[in-house]
């Protein structure tokens, strides 16, 4: 998951520093007409899939508004990084699609969700946010504490799987002595459960860690794989399932309850629909790509579902330990757990 855990979306609605700027002292309702909407990664539809998610989200609110309402993106972190987004959604009327390294600093729950192994396949991480009592119980907690409402959870390419250059891993046996990339602590526990040791290397400096022997291997959807050209340095992919690899669409609650009511729920029917045409578009794209990285010359390796299981016995209690650490209540690992129906592996 890239700790690259993140969003942007006309005459109605207006900028706070616009509005403070004209001096007009009016509401927000009275004066906004547009709304800002930021995120991470380029403005490209075939290579981000956020991108192609702000896009999207865009067409739909302002079709659906009739024009009322007008979405402005602003991709590639043009509002700032991840943090300075959030504060900007937090404290002025606007959008932002954050990653995980937006939202764990203010509810670090959220890294519940991404326990490892937790999702068979797809449907069942989209039944997870649709329908569960965790995310539930997560979108009300968040708004509680920051004053923003999570309205969507952006799928970015599926899930994570690992890639190495030196084997193929069939197994967690087979990670013995390899050196990984981790994107934070708890990806470093996840490697060291099966016998590998992990070291942080930032996204901009993977591909010649890689290639440099820094690293073995690393694990990322493979949507990145192929835009960090990944498929060049590394000869093996594991299709492992290990983590949904997602981000979230963050709002300003007081900006949502400011819009009058026809126009809140466009924008909350849109972000629905962008959402599974998100869903629809990357389920498609997966084969594609993966056919890619074949020609390429990786090997593709699909674990049979008894090596799935020891992946997840042995590195699913590193992970759950991880979150222990962090001071998160283990309610919220019960309760997350319960909803894809697994009990916390011993």
């Amino acid at each position: 998951m890239q700790s690259t855990l993140f969003g942007q979306f006309g005459r109605r609605f207006c900028a706070a520093l616009l509005v403070s700027a004209m001096g007009l002292g009016a509401s927000l309702s009275q004066a906004a007409t547009s709304i800002n909407m930021s995120y991470n990664g380029a403005a490209d539809l075939e290579k981000n899939p956020v991108h192609l998610f702000a896009s999207n989200f865009k067409r739909l609110v302002e079709q659906k508004s009739d024009g009322e309402l007008q979405i402005k993106l602003y991709p590639n972190s043009m509002l700032g990084e991840e943090e300075q987004r959030m504060e900007q959604v937090i404290s002025g009327p606007g959008l932002n699609i954050a990653s995980f390294a937006g939202i764990a600093p203010l509810f670090p729950e959220i890294y519940v969700s991404a326990i490892p192994f937790m999702f068979e396949d797809a449907k069942a991480a989209h039944r997870f946010f649709d329908d569960g009592r965790y995310w539930q119980a997560a979108r009300e907690e968040f708004r509680s504490r920051t004053g923003t409402e999570m309205l969507a959870v952006v799928e970015e390419g599926g899930f994570l799987n690992f890639t190495n250059n030196k084997k193929p891993i069939k197994s967690p046996q087979d990670f013995q002595g390899l050196r990984f990339r981790a994107m934070d602590p708890s990806q470093v526990a996840l490697y060291e459960s099966f016998g590998a040791s992990g070291t942080p290397i930032p996204w901009t400096e993977l591909y010649m860690g890689l290639r440099s022997g820094v690293a073995d291997g690393q694990m990322n959807p493979t949507s990145y794989i192929i835009l960090g050209s990944l498929y060049q340095v590394q000869k093996y992919l594991t299709l492992a399932n290990i983590q949904y690899s997602d981000q979230f669409l963050v709002a300003n609650a007081e900006l949502l309850e400011s819009l009058p009511a026809e126009a809140r729920q466009a924008l909350l029917d849109a972000a629905r629909e962008a959402t599974l045409l998100n869903r629809e578009a990357i389920a498609t794209q997966q084969e594609k790509e993966l056919a890619f990285l074949q020609d390429k010359g990786m090997q593709i390796i699909r674990p049979s579902a008894e090596d799935l299981q020891a992946f997840r016995s042995q590195g699913q209690p590193a992970y759950l330990k991880w979150l222990g650490e962090q001071d998160i209540d283990a309610q919220w690992v019960e309760t997350a757990l319960q909803d894809v129906g697994l009990k916390p592996a011993q």
